[in-house]
């Protein structure tokens, strides 16, 4: 099946041969759908804690902090393609020439056009793109309204103009102030001021795509100034990339492996559950976890760090349980009082139901890495939420599903999904040290079952690809888990560039 070239491309990977058989394998051999039992809900998974509770975790977390190492994880290799989606069609699709700009945008059903050019001037980057047309199209006031709205676009997207379509995500301008405009990058830089601080720095790891690292260095070297003279703490910044031994083999509709017009074997990476092996490298207490596009304007970033910081107090104090019980349990000073106190916190706090009949089972059950997740209301976002989800052993657990994960053909699980209360932000406190201080291997807390294969094209080809299990999906499934509800202000992603003109990314509006 393979050649010696593709055996050179293969190790070029950081994979071997059987690394390859293996995944093709996987490929064959298909993957199951969760079987999702129901959603969690209010009182079912899912905990509502009270304002008076709320400040006292924070108060916890705040007096524990400055005795532990804290780090703010956040997944920052994804480009702004997607986000610009709606403008790169319609450079594909309209021609000023033969056709009036109004005319277009009525035939087009996409709506998001006409807001998009209706709010123009209230895009934090409006600036910048006048700027860059003038030098780039000086006869711009001469155009026609056509015209000028395709060459507004280009001026915006294109590399050579401001490239707005391959940069990454986060370093789009996400928010106009009076004297300058802040990127994603920037804002999660000071969101993570206001509740990753520890004896007067804020550390921050960020998963770069190799190519923008440079990119990154020379944004950070701008602002890292103003931003720490602002937010009265020094950033410490680490960086990682997927490693390309997480990338997977694509195979044709047949399962062979696929070829481009080189004859090449491909291989893509595989999902965000690759950054498994990112996370596992981080060697800290507390690790927050949040996705580069969901951050708010400055205004708002007290009341989203005092939730922040409600999620680390709740996850402290859930540790030191897990860890006092251990303790206890091998010491030997175990009673049936203490045995039904077990019980109680694991399935009030940790929703597991049955307790092990043995105690070393017990302590195996509690000496796990602990993550509590805020979840939002339902709002109707694509995406994952919180789920009771049976695996193979009958087993039920609370986990975050993603949709590509569920059966969407099956009636009741369409409406399970449908019927679900509340969504996963991606807001995260991580503990993945052990009750001596030992930091957990992740990887040995991963449920291989989960992983998903999508269907994508390459070269106007079908192609079959396979994605790891998700990093707080899967790759977290045999980890203990507490949802904890947590308001809307506190989610607020850029999916698409008209998302921008909402209030939360619009400062003093």
């Amino acid at each position: 099946m393979f050649t010696q070239k593709d055996l050179t491309q293969i190790e070029a990977q950081h994979l071997t041969l059987n690394d390859v058989i293996h995944q093709i394998e996987r490929y064959r051999l298909g993957t199951d759908h969760a079987d999702v039992v129901t959603a969690a809900s209010i009182g079912n998974g899912i905990e509502v804690i009270s304002e008076g509770n709320q400040e006292a975790l924070i108060h916890l977390y705040d007096r524990c902090k400055e005795d532990l190492d804290v780090v703010k994880f956040v997944p920052a290799s994804g480009a702004a393609t997607r986000m610009f989606r709606f403008l790169h069609t319609f450079l594909n699709e309209y021609d000023p020439k033969k056709q009036s700009l109004s005319e277009f945008l009525k035939s087009d059903a996409d709506t998001k056009l006409v807001t998009f050019f209706d709010r123009i001037n209230s895009f934090p980057f409006i600036n910048k793109v006048r700027k860059q047309i003038r030098k780039q199209f000086p006869d711009y006031k001469q155009s026609n309204k056509g015209e000028r709205a395709v060459k507004l676009v280009t001026a915006m997207l294109k590399e050579d103009g401001l490239g707005y379509e391959n940069l990454p995500k986060g370093l789009i301008p996400f928010h106009k102030y009076k004297k300058f405009a802040r990127t994603a990058f920037e804002e999660q830089l000071y969101e993570g001021a206001w509740y990753a601080a520890t004896q007067g720095e804020t550390r921050l790891h960020f998963t770069f795509s190799e190519a923008h690292v440079s990119k990154f260095k020379k944004r950070f070297e701008k602002i890292k100034s103003r931003l720490e003279k602002k937010a009265h703490t020094q950033f410490s910044i680490s960086y990682s990339f997927q490693k390309p031994e997480t990338n997977h083999i694509v195979l044709n509709e047949e399962d062979q492996p696929f070829r481009n017009e080189k004859g090449e074997l491909v291989f893509r990476p595989s999902g965000h559950g690759a950054l498994l092996d990112n996370l596992n490298d981080i060697d800290a207490d507390i690790i927050f976890i949040k996705n580069i596009d969901n951050v708010a304007a400055a205004e708002y970033v007290d009341t989203i760090a005092a939730q922040k910081k409600m999620l680390a107090g709740k996850l402290l104090w859930i540790q030191q349980k897990c860890f006092d019980y251990i303790k206890t349990i091998k010491r030997g000073d175990i009673t049936d009082a203490l045995r039904n106190e077990i019980k109680t916190f694991l399935w009030q706090q940790l929703n597991i139901k049955d307790m092990p009949v043995h105690l070393k089972d017990v302590v195996n059950l509690l000496n796990r890495p602990i993550r509590v997740c805020g979840v939002v209301k339902n709002t109707g976002a694509p995406g994952g939420g919180p789920f009771w989800v049976k695996n193979r052993n009958g087993d039920l657990s609370v986990q975050i599903v993603e949709t590509a994960q569920i059966d969407l053909s099956d009636a009741h699980q369409r409406t399970l999904v449908q019927d679900a209360t509340h969504f996963n932000p991606v807001d995260i406190v991580c503990g993945v040290r052990d009750y001596e201080g030992n930091k957990f291997d992740l990887q040995a807390f991963v449920n291989p079952d989960t992983g998903f294969i999508t269907t994508k094209t390459i070269d106007g080809q079908p192609v079959r690809v396979m994605e790891r299990p998700g990093l707080w999906n899967g790759a977290m499934a045999h980890w203990n888990t507490s949802f904890v509800e947590v308001p809307i202000i506190t989610f607020n992603p850029v999916k698409n560039v008209n998302d921008l003109l909402q209030r939360t990314h619009r400062p003093n509006a």
